[in-house]
């Protein structure tokens, strides 16, 4: 039974994007690893951007320097 955990950071991520990201990796696993469909789970956790970091500091920092 595979378990796949997608982390993105809370901006937007729309119910259907995640629909399409939860359909895509269970086709992917499918196709790749033959694993069936009914056993494949994905997890779509969502971070703040004040609980992200990159090259340390807050992604919520870095987005309002303009630096990504």
């Amino acid at each position: 039974m595979p378990i796949v955990n997608i982390q993105v950071t809370r901006d937007g991520v729309t119910k259907e994007q995640k629909q399409q990201l939860i359909k895509g990796v269970t086709q992917l696993l499918q196709d790749v690893l033959n694993k069936e469909a009914h056993l494949t789970h994905v997890i779509i956790q969502e971070i703040s951007t004040e609980d992200w970091g990159v090259a340390g500091e807050q992604v919520a920092e870095l987005r309002k320097k303009g630096k990504i």
